[in-house]
Formats: C-alpha cells, sequence, structure tokens
C-alpha cells in the first residue's frame, strides 16, 4: 500500500512523511534539496503538471493543492487507483472567509467518489519564522503594532499528527476537522515565550499597521497575505473580514484524534529556538 505525500518538503508535509509507516511516495519539485528517511521514495513531480504525478500503486493521497490544477489532479488520482485522500485546507473555508483557494479543493475530493477527510488548520505558528526572526535575530525587536492582539497558532506538528492519523485509521470518511490550536494567547506572551528559550528580553516596535505592513512585504511576505494578517484587507482581498463576533474556541478535534492537548505555544518556541537565533 503506498501513500503519495505533496507538498512534502513543506512545514506539515516533511513531518507527515517521516511519521507515516508503510511505503511512503514523496514529490519534490528539487529531491537533490530534499532530506527523507531512507525507507520513502523521493520522485521529481510538480503538482502545476499533474502529467508529472506518480499515482502507479497510490491508494492513499495526502493532498496540498490550489487550483487551478486540483481538479485534474483529483481525476488522475482516482483514474489511477486512489481510494483515499486526506486534504490539508484551512480554518478559513469552516468560516466562510475562504471560497476560491481551498474550498474548490475540497469540492473536487468531495466529488471524487473517493473516500475523503478534510483538516482545517488555523494560524501556522510557524508564521513567526518568517515575520519575526530577522528582527529578533537583529536586534532582539518585533514589528508588530498591536502586541495585546490575541492569536491562536497551531503547531505543525499537531497538523502532521492528525493527517497522519486519518491517513492510516478507517472511519474518517466524510469528515472535515477544525484544527484550532491551543487556547488563545496575546503577541506579547508569544514574545515571551520566544525570549525565554532564548534566554532574552525582546521587545515590541512602536509600530503603524503601515509600517509593520511594508516591513512583512520586505521580508518576502506576499503583500495579500500580509494585509489579511494585519487585518487590512480579507482573506481574498478586499475590505477586510468582519471578526467582531468571533469567539475563540478549542477544538476538539485534535485530542479526539490523538488522545493529546495541542501543543502550546511555548513548545513551539523551543522546537524553534535555531531559527530564531540565527
Amino acid at each position: 500500500m503506498t501513500t503519495l505525500i505533496t507538498g512534502a518538503t513543506g512545514n506539515v508535509g516533511r513531518l507527515v512523511v517521516q511519521g507515516l509507516s508503510g511505503h511512503v511516495r514523496a514529490i519534490t519539485r528539487d529531491p537533490a534539496k530534499a532530506s527523507f528517511p531512507a525507507h520513502v521514495e523521493t520522485v521529481k513531480a510538480d503538482l502545476d503538471d499533474p502529467d508529472s504525478l506518480p499515482f502507479d500503486g497510490v491508494e492513499k493521497l495526502y493532498l496540498f493543492v490550489h487550483p487551478p490544477t486540483a481538479a485534474e489532479v483529483v481525476e488522475r488520482a482516482v483514474r489511477a487507483g486512489v481510494r483515499r485522500i486526506v486534504t490539508l485546507s484551512s480554518g478559513a473555508v469552516t468560516y466562510g472567509y475562504d471560497k476560491t483557494h481551498h474550498l474548490p479543493v475540497e469540492q473536487a475530493v468531495e466529488a471524487s467518489g473517493v473516500e475523503w477527510t478534510h483538516l482545517r488548520p488555523g494560524e501556522f505558528a510557524v508564521n513567526k519564522i518568517d515575520l519575526w526572526a530577522p528582527s529578533i535575530r537583529a536586534d532582539g525587536t518585533i514589528v508588530h503594532p498591536r502586541p495585546d492582539d490575541l492569536g491562536q497558532p497551531i503547531h505543525e506538528a499537531d497538523i502532521a499528527d492528525a493527517a497522519i492519523r486519518v491517513l492510516e485509521e478507517d472511519g474518517h470518511a466524510g469528515r472535515a476537522y477544525d484544527l484550532t490550536g491551543p487556547p488563545p494567547i496575546t503577541q506579547r506572551d508569544m514574545a515571551r515565550d520566544i525570549g525565554a528559550v532564548l534566554g532574552r528580553d525582546l521587545t515590541f516596535r512602536n509600530v503603524t499597521v503601515d509600517e509593520a505592513l511594508e516591513y512583512y512585504v520586505s521580508v518576502g511576505w506576499p503583500r495579500e497575505i500580509a494585509e489579511y494578517v494585519l487585518g487590512v484587507a480579507g482573506y481574498e482581498g478586499g475590505d477586510a473580514d468582519d471578526f467582531s463576533d468571533y469567539e475563540f474556541v478549542v477544538s476538539p478535534a485534535y485530542e479526539a484524534l490523538t488522545g493529546r492537548p495541542y501543543r502550546t505555544f511555548g513548545q513551539w518556541a523551543r522546537d524553534h529556538a535555531a531559527d530564531f537565533r540565527g
């Protein structure tokens, strides 16, 4: 039984590859840069080129793909004999903010006629590396205009745990699991946790939203994503989404799947201390 992993070198995909049992086939655009366990079959392929995908003998698929190739990828997978698809989607679908990114992928999978399960994580803790690490490494500061804003970042290992469970176990067909992460904490508390593992006090720069936006773009974030993170625009562009009635909840899905609570942000910070030291 072969499981094909797309996005295999990504923050979540690489952990899924490492944690699965049985025959795993991992696809990547550049196998020379991939580092997988010895039992993993590494194949050069590109989701933007569905013809390149090696579906021969594959029964299970971990799918991380955006339109416009989603429908074609799913169709080819089913035609080749794939019987279970687990999608890495987004919590934005649950709340109705995503209609053109992850939702069409979910719809293509659901229409395929095979077993499907969607994983819908919220805020990725690993985003803090891109957004905060450059200034922390430079001078111990953080660029964020509202330090007391709440966030609910999830450890990428929790997402991978859930993916491994639903790929390997029966009984999850037709389910969409919201993976919220642990109880919310402020940006200031996140900075405290990172500072604790670094052994230094971190401070927030006094910046406006516009200044933070330009900084995030300067460190490599796409402007449209940075605008959403800062509340300048909606998930799909345009006016900012209305979160006035939003209530943070802790979804029970992860603990139900794994028997464990979500990892805390403090644990995530300990796991990624080297990323903030440089």
